[in-house]
């Protein structure tokens, strides 16, 4: 009679899972406040667009070494207390910009907060996909981004808020701001429970075990993730101890050989994936969009201020908006229709604003409202298509599909390509609007979004409602299929493994 009945919310798995992606906040918040921050820096330290352009987008270079460092550091000091360093190191950061007298030293802060925005964007969505059961992991693991979205949200609102100020103060309060939430971050860490897979690779089997039980939907799930967790770890069934000794692997030792230099068929397939989809997510242009809002809507013809400061709020809450709807579709659509409806909605906005500015362009001294409110639009379309699917999908599939032995380096090269790539795309806008036109640069992040619509067509299985140490195998599964494929002519089409359970239950 009908399908089984769905588990409810274990509440516990949430709590947290929503402590700590509150540590993601502060890197929305920098992202966002750097939009309003960038004409009073401009014009308080007498300094051009080029090092503008490099102020606004190092901060991602930066945090490429803190979520490389994060694999490494969470393996070797826990899950728990790497997002505690994490606050602190971007507490130091936010302190320093805030106190900068002058770009030398903003640059500094700006390097400290960006190593600590690595750590967080890396640690938070493993941490939370650890701790949640199969049948709410995308739920949950979808928490960081919606914390990214609040922080944006909260970037924009303080510029709107600060924007009154003396120019020499308002950036440095907008920026001295952002050192307030990591210090209750922190010590709301310090309340949740260490990782159990985490705990299991230790061989602190006793308190894994205990977390799990809080953590999982029935007693039984409890049992079969601990059962799963001690296989992935290589710890027989029958150590049943509180503390038993593990394997040198499982503390890291060799991941990256296996992760690049000898990758099996499975892990080769399982990195393209996450790199692949984080390239993606950045290359088509979001944060591009998210820091010179500001630009854009002046370009497109808003000439008052306020009203720009006002249209970006609107972009923050749109943001936050979908993203929370996005969380309660991931565990009951799937991640990959999702993500491509999220992609396809991408590239029509992004096609609609290139074609608007550029009749903007054509057009030069009238007053086209029509086009100024279309202009508005597209980009809020944009960014809610975005916050639907391609922004919670890249953290959280790219936080579930490597094996344990792996998670942690592989989740921390993937948030690493996305730092990369997002520091390009903003370090480069304002040159790039310059040599091929604001239009340009949107039919430019268009195509490369085409791009990654067929990328994700072709690569990414579906992965709702699967155990993470199943992982392994679906990957492998999608390999051979490729191999097969190849072998006959054909192309291979990934659309999940049909007519399979993905309930996130073994009969």
């Amino acid at each position: 009679m009908g399908q089984p009945e769905k588990p409810k919310r274990n509440m516990y798995a949430l709590g947290c899972s929503c402590l700590a992606s509150m540590t993601s906040i502060v890197s929305g918040y920098d992202v966002a406040v750097m939009s309003g921050a960038n004409s009073l820096i401009k014009h308080d330290l007498k300094i051009d667009d080029t090092k503008i352009e490099i102020l606004a987008g190092i901060i991602n270079l930066y945090s490429i070494i803190g979520s490389i460092a994060a694999g490494r550091t969470s393996d070797w000091i826990g899950r728990r207390y790497t997002m505690i360093l994490a606050c602190s190191i971007f507490f130091v950061g936010a302190l320093g910009m805030g106190l900068a007298p002058n770009y030398a030293i903003l640059m500094v802060g700006r390097f400290a907060a960006g190593v600590g925005v690595g750590y967080a964007f890396m640690i938070a969505p493993v941490y939370a996909a650890e701790v949640s059961p199969a049948s709410s992991r995308g739920f949950l693991s979808s928490f960081p981004e919606v914390f990214i979205n609040f922080g944006v949200l909260l970037g924009y609102v303080s510029n709107f808020a600060f924007a009154g100020l003396p120019e020499h103060l308002g950036w440095r309060v907008m920026f001295g701001v952002g050192a307030v939430p990591p210090v209750f971050l922190a010590l709301g860490v310090l309340a949740m429970p260490e990782s159990p897979r985490w705990l299991v690779m230790q061989g602190r089997l006793g308190e894994a075990k205990a977390v799990l039980a809080k953590t999982s939907d029935t007693p039984a799930e409890a049992e079969l993730r601990l059962s799963e967790i001690k296989e992935a770890a290589g710890i027989p069934e029958g150590c049943t101890d509180e503390v038993v000794p593990v394997p040198e692997r499982s503390h890291g030792e060799g991941v990256w050989k296996e992760l690049l230099i000898t990758p099996t068929p499975p892990v080769r397939r399982t990195l393209l994936a996450a790199l692949g989809l984080q390239f993606f997510q950045q290359a088509s242009g979001i944060d591009s969009v998210v820091l010179y809002s500001l630009t854009i809507f002046e370009k497109a013809g808003l000439k008052s201020k306020t009203k720009r400061l006002g249209a970006t709020v609107a972009v923050g809450f749109t943001k936050t908006s979908f993203i929370l709807v996005a969380t309660f579709l991931l565990d009951r659509v799937g991640r990959r229709p999702l993500l491509l409806s999220s992609a396809a909605g991408m590239i029509a906005s992004l096609i609609t604003l290139a074609s608007v500015l550029l009749t903007i362009d054509r057009h030069p001294g009238e007053k086209l409202t029509w086009a100024v409110a279309l202009c508005i639009a597209t980009v809020l379309t944009f960014v809610g298509s975005f916050s639907i699917g391609l922004g919670p999908i890249a953290w959280v599939y790219s936080s579930e599909i490597f094996p344990l032995r792996l998670r942690a380096q592989g989740a921390s090269l993937g948030a690493s390509m996305n730092r990369m790539m997002s520091g390009a795309i903003t370090m480069s806008f304002l040159s790039l609007y310059k040599a091929i036109s604001l239009s340009g640069s949107f039919y430019l992040y268009a195509g490369i979004a085409a791009a990654g619509w067929v990328f994700f067509y072709v690569f990414l299985p579906e992965t709702r409602g699967r155990n993470l140490e199943e992982m392994e195998e679906l990957f492998g599964k999608a390999s051979k299929s490729r191999e097969k494929a190849e072998e006959t002519g054909g192309v291979e089409l990934v659309e999940g493994d049909e007519g399979e359970s993905h309930d996130g239950r073994k009969d």
